[in-house]
């Protein structure tokens, strides 16, 4: 349809940035989206944040059981839409009670959302980490990346993470992930100097957006670009740091929606380092060409945005927690 307002059907790239980053990467590995699409760019998203059939059966449960239905697709197809909604609402609340964590007692969600794309059905037929490494999505070029601190924009500005001690931290993270407090340790927790809050969101960052983004990439059959967002927010008193979404007003050059004393990016953000993101993204779209290599097993570069330069292989201790999680 892209050609009827002009573009060309032969070039399309599709673009989100988290929840639409993650619904790319779902459509990257579908056998039902194959051929649509020419490039993708995967903004702090990835493939592994699915869930299987029998974990979201228990969510459809627990749906079922707030609108006083049978778990049935007939008995769904009688609600309404308000009611529906309201359902929804309801369950996607903390206080509702409802463990989504898989068979080897990881929650890939961590706690962010409830509701999750599924494997096993047309859209999904496997996780969508297997069909890259069968060769889905091989056709389509992707440019991938995550923000260094992703999980200070959740935990910094509430004042949360200054607020979280060594229990809490465990008790939180235990909840998604298997092994919680030696995670934390590989962090720094316990150490001298080290917050538990602060070794917590680095755990987070590293676990939820950019190791998972890491085996997109590995997984990957096509040609694949690597990117990692690392210039620090002044904003919080030095504490917000490269969060989730701070690449967005760079990308789209609206730097002055976020510019300010109360702004996301403080009082002086680079701008010329928003006008080299924002030509990168759109050579990346028109031509498919970036100035640094693709990643690739054996050399495994990740674009430094602000640095200008590639990093081999970022260590996060996270790694060896989630080297061995499915699929």
């Amino acid at each position: 349809n892209i050609a009827a307002f002009g573009g060309d059907p032969r070039n399309v790239t599709l673009f989100g940035e988290s929840a639409g980053a993650m619904a790319i990467s779902s459509l990257v590995a579908s056998p039902l989206a194959a051929g649509l699409f020419r490039r993708a760019i995967i903004q702090s998203g990835h493939g592994s944040l699915v869930r299987t059939r029998e974990v979201a059966a228990r969510l459809v449960s627990k749906l079922a059981r707030v609108l006083k239905i049978e778990p049935t697709a007939d008995a769904f197809r009688t609600v309404s839409d308000a009611d529906g909604l309201a359902a929804i609402r309801k369950v996607s609340k903390p206080t509702t009670r409802l463990d989504l964590r898989d068979a080897a007692g990881r929650e890939p969600a961590f706690g962010i959302t409830r509701f999750a794309p599924v494997i096993g059905d047309d859209i999904l037929p496997v996780h969508p980490l297997e069909a890259l490494r069968s060769g889905a999505g091989s056709d389509v070029d992707i440019l991938i990346g995550t923000n260094r601190e992703e999980m200070n924009f959740f935990f910094v500005p509430t004042g949360i993470r200054r607020k979280i001690n060594r229990w809490l931290a465990f008790w939180y993270l235990s909840k998604s992930q298997p092994g919680s407090w030696q995670v934390l340790k590989s962090y720094g927790m316990g150490k001298r100097g080290v917050r538990p809050g602060h070794a917590l969101t680095s755990a987070m960052s590293d676990l939820v957006f950019r190791w998972p983004a890491r085996q997109f990439a590995e997984a990957h059959r096509g040609r694949t670009w690597m990117y990692e967002f690392d210039w620090r927010s002044p904003a919080c008193q030095g504490e917000l740091g490269a969060c989730h979404g701070l690449e967005l007003p760079f990308v789209f050059q609206t730097l002055g929606t976020v510019t300010g004393p109360e702004g996301m990016a403080g009082d002086a953000p680079p701008l010329a380092l928003a006008e080299r993101i924002h030509n990168m993204w759109v050579g990346f779209a028109r031509q498919g060409t970036l100035p640094w290599s693709q990643f690739s097993d054996y050399n495994r570069l990740v674009y430094q945005l602000s640095k200008a330069d590639v990093e081999v292989d970022p260590v996060m201790p996270a790694a060896r927690f989630l080297a061995s999680a499915p699929p």
